[in-house]
């Protein structure tokens, strides 16, 4: 199977998807989330093909999202345990439940999953918002700029866009 690498672009979101990107990867994720550890857990509750699950574990171990740990020796059994850079990915579950849960199938049959405190069980409502002000993040009040790592043509691109510009005063 080709596959297609976001390498080249000077983009953070390409770099993740490189990561991420590939069909099943972002279930993989969610069911460890879930608690899930084991090869044939993944297996069973995907219904994910063996070849393709081991491809997937394999590059999430190389780009450091899990780490394989042995929990048996004869016969040799790995589990699979998120990393802090695969903890990370919370944000990013969570983000396309909510979406999902708005515009996907949930938005007509109800949600699949509710997300609850773990101490005290009442439900959680996430949002997205800035860690220095605490202000609610929406498409609205945010826009994107050349940031210290942009390159030439990352920044020509941004100069472009006059929805980019900052609002007259």
């Amino acid at each position: 199977m080709r596959r297609t690498s976001y390498e080249q672009m000077n983009c953070s979101i390409a770099s993740a998807l490189d990561v991420v990107g590939e069909p099943w990867t972002l279930l993989i994720v969610r069911d460890a989330f879930y608690g899930v550890r084991r090869f044939d857990d993944f297996q069973e509750n995907l219904g994910i093909a063996r070849n393709v699950l081991t491809a997937r574990l394999k590059k999430l171990v190389e780009a450091g999202v899990f780490r394989k740990t042995a929990y048996r020796q004869r016969p040799l059994r790995h589990e699979y345990r998120l990393t802090e850079k695969g903890a990370a990915l919370f944000t990013v579950i969570v983000g396309l439940k909510q979406w999902g849960d708005r515009y996907g199938a949930a938005s007509r049959t109800g949600k699949p999953m509710d997300l609850v405190d773990r101490d005290d069980g009442h439900p959680l409502e996430p949002v997205l918002i800035d860690a220095a002000s605490g202000r609610k993040l929406e498409l609205t009040n945010v826009r994107a700029v050349a940031g210290p790592g942009a390159q030439q043509a990352t920044r020509d691109f941004f100069d472009r866009l006059a929805f980019n510009r900052p609002a007259a005063r």
